[in-house]
């Protein structure tokens, strides 16, 4: 791409925040409309059980309750949540939009208060009368797998789905193996906290037919053609809306029961049916992630080369398959062995159900659980092998020579899914975390007691896929002032949108961004679109646009050269000016009669792969388990920066998130199903002033060769080494203790129970 403004590349302040820092952005839950009525969903307080009586007389006998709805209203099958990828072996395992006879979590809907206020409909929670029959609960891999209690009765198990993750033979590797380690891992149940709760906005046309629901986000195209085949809907008579949205991180903004629950009140009732999560149903309701447990083992030859990886994980997928849910089972699997060089590769991932909130997607999904337990691997690795652990790593990672590099297939019921790392000098990044870690200078002070704490340093490596097919859409239109709106089909989740597709369609076109506007995510602007998900949307989006702009550029040549009369080739266009040699030129604004809209649909299967590494110093009270995190680096590669300012908050925020999923995040149930955790007061997220002293590097050596833009997507590098590099850390500052952190979280109390135990041992 020839640039004039060069805007990609450039530090480009995020045009968002102006709407954001003033207080005039739009949300969900600032939306009203006249005669609106408030839904607020009545939840089931038993992990298991029967329902067998539903009384919501005395509800609706409450003054302002106008509706009160339950399975019974659905017809006489309750519909299921269809999936992104259909499955035949995951069909009986789709989540109901209600329960109706049975409950399989704690917090499943059972039914739906419709009233004139929010209070009053949660006044009217109270007054409905519910019986159930408790059943015992499944919980974890050793009740799923005893199968004597089973979330349906009917599959005869409670394993949905087991993913394969092959490559050359392992058992060969093994039997060459001059060391092998292993053990088992485990990372704990968590969730996505967006500043903002999900809420949904749905009202119906009864006149035209039609259905508008707003609150849309990551999937809006995706879900209105959901809605419209659940509601038994022509696509285009549904209109999903996307308003500001606080937060996404691959939880927000999937089909969730409340979706189908509002827009079918709005229609039965004809009436505007607003709903807006607070954070104690948030915990229950959202998608939760990470539950996995890993029982793996790696095979080496005494030079310290990685010959095979083999073993099993177990994914508590919770009680149904969510539309995605399968995603981290099968990254987990074929993403585990990360950036190294693995010939050899025999793993299993169990899927299976459980008395829990079901689970899908969290930022880095899959990636993150197998970065921990490889990197795990490698530490124990280095010290059976008595070799340097920067050693190790560095000899089997990958190198430019080597890609497109193949990871493993993956064979699931559904057929193969096979992926190459696209491009990169994985050592590269690697050299230069230790380089800007001064990991040398740190290194002397690694698992020595300075000031009564112990110090650590780790460093871990990682990939993170991306452009996540299959396609992305846009609309160029120009105005007539000269001026030209885009429409995009990526969402906003938070990532700056706006303002990096603007700097690649100001580039694309050679316009100053603000000659542009951009509308993006909702399924009235264009004939469709995919969303933001799968660090997709630079990529495909950015693509599309590409596509659909030189497309306008050669539709105003042809009508500069017709205003002209010069042949359309002779004509070289900058700064929104078409020119002749001889000096004469015709401004986009004088062709702006001609109607130019050009569309483009940029297709593609083929992922990308960011890499890097991240290193970390930590300093460990042994007496109270308590950790400190003094410096966090990550170095990354990215294939194409379009902007350093938006892609470092990416990062950033990854980070910090990281740190949460390792020291404090954890959703806990009791032997009943029942969640423990009700607040932010119990769900200790970190916070800004925890950790100061986080540092990113990217850069843009090796560009994908799979797309035109060149990127690669980058919002999840700064999650997913966080978990393996900080547990090293931690086993390497408590080394004269021989303390092994393999479960997650690393709270104090189960550091301090690392060293107690550590002591008895010895």
């Amino acid at each position: 791409m020839r640039t004039v403004n060069t805007y990609i590349g450039s530090p480009v302040e995020r045009i968002e925040d102006q709407r954001f820092l003033t207080g005039t952005g739009e949300y969900v839950g600032d939306m009203s409309r006249e005669g609106m009525w408030h839904a607020v969903f009545l939840r089931s307080p038993v992990g298991h059980g029967r329902i067998l009586k539903i009384d919501a007389s005395a509800a609706l006998a409450l003054e302002g309750v106008r509706a009160v709805l339950t399975g019974d209203d659905m017809g006489e099958d309750v519909p299921t949540i269809p999936f992104r990828r259909p499955n035949p072996t995951i069909g009986p395992f789709a989540q109901p939009i209600i329960g109706r006879g049975k409950v399989r979590y704690f917090g499943e809907p059972i039914a739906v208060v419709l009233a004139d206020s929010q209070e009053i409909a949660e006044d009217a929670l109270g007054l409905i009368d519910v019986e159930y029959e408790q059943l015992p609960a499944v919980l974890d891999r050793e009740t799923c797998f005893a199968d004597k209690v089973l979330l349906f009765e009917a599959q005869k198990s409670n394993v949905t789905s087991v993913f394969n993750a092959q490559k050359g033979s392992a058992d060969e590797a093994f039997a060459k193996a001059d060391v092998v380690v292993k053990d088992r891992f485990y990372t704990q149940r968590q969730t996505a906290t967006p500043m903002e709760t999900r809420g949904l906005l749905a009202e119906w046309d009864e006149k035209n037919r039609r259905l508008r629901v707003s609150g849309a986000a990551k999937l809006p195209f995706f879900n209105r053609k959901t809605m419209a085949d659940m509601m038994k809907l022509p696509e285009e008579a549904v209109d999903y809306i996307e308003v500001d949205v606080g937060g996404g991180f691959g939880a927000r903004g999937e089909f969730y029961p409340e979706d189908f629950l509002c827009a079918f009140a709005a229609r039965k009732f004809n009436k505007p049916i607003k709903w807006v999560e607070d954070r104690r149903e948030h915990f229950t309701a959202i998608g939760h992630s990470r539950e996995c447990e890993a029982q793996v083992e790696l095979a080496l030859s005494k030079d310290g080369t990685i010959l095979g990886m083999r073993g099993d994980l177990y994914v508590n997928i919770g009680a149904y398959v969510r539309p995605n849910g399968m995603t981290p089972v099968r990254n987990a699997a074929q993403f585990m062995t990360g950036p190294y060089r693995v010939p050899n590769i025999d793993l299993k991932a169990h899927a299976f159900v459980s008395n829990k909130t079901p689970a899908g997607t969290y930022r880095g999904p899959g990636r993150y659980e197998g970065c921990f337990f490889m990197e795990r691997l490698m530490e124990m690795a280095a010290d059976a092998l008595q070799m340097d652990r920067v050693a190790l790593r560095r000899k089997n990672l990958l190198t430019n020579t080597e890609m497109p590099y193949p990871l493993a297939t993956v064979l699931p019921s559904d057929g193969r899914a096979e992926t190459n790392c696209d491009s990169g000098d994985y050592r590269e990044t690697f050299d230069r975390c230790l380089k800007e870690f001064h990991w040398d200078e740190k290194a002397k002070l690694d698992g020595q007691q300075v000031d009564g704490r112990y110090h650590g340093i780790a460093i871990a490596s990682f990939i993170e896929g991306g452009a996540s097919g299959p396609s992305e859409a846009c609309k160029l239109e120009l105005e007539a002032d000269g001026s030209v709106t885009l429409y995009i089909g990526s969402s906003s989740i938070g990532q700056g949108v706006e303002t990096v597709m603007l700097q690649i369609t100001a580039d694309a076109l050679e316009l100053p961004m603000d000659r542009l506007r951009i509308y993006h995510g909702s399924t009235d602007l264009l004939k469709e679109g995919w969303g933001s998900y799968g660090s997709r949307a630079t990529v495909m989006g950015g693509s599309a646009i590409m596509m659909a702009a030189e497309k306008m550029l050669d539709r105003f040549r042809e009508e500069a050269a017709k205003r002209l009369n010069v042949d359309p080739s002779s004509l070289t266009i900058a700064e929104g000016v078409a020119r002749h040699a001889d000096g004469r030129s015709v401004p986009l604004a004088e062709v702006a009669s001609a109607k130019i809209v050009t569309e483009a649909k940029y297709t593609s299967w083929t992922p990308t792969y960011t890499y890097g590494a991240g290193a970390v110093h930590v300093a460990v009270d042994a007496d109270t388990g308590h950790v400190q995190v003094l410096e966090y680096l990550v170095v990354d590669d990215v294939g194409r920066i379009i902007n350093p300012l938006t892609l470092h908050g990416q990062v950033m925020g990854a980070a910090v998130q990281g740190f949460g999923s390792v020291f404090s995040e954890e959703l806990a149930y009791d032997d009943q199903g029942t969640l423990l955790v009700g607040s932010l007061a119990d769900y200790l997220l970190p916070l800004a002033t925890d950790y100061p002293h986080i540092h990113c590097i990217s850069t843009d050596n090796y560009p994908t060769p799979n797309h035109p833009i060149g990127a690669k997507g980058a919002g999840e590098g700064g999650i997913i080494p966080i978990g393996g590099v900080v547990a090293n850390a931690v086993s390497s500052a408590l080394k004269s203790f021989g303390v092994a952190p393999n479960i997650l979280p690393l709270s104090p109390n189960r550091i301090w129970d690392l060293v107690q135990a550590a002591k008895r041992k010895a």
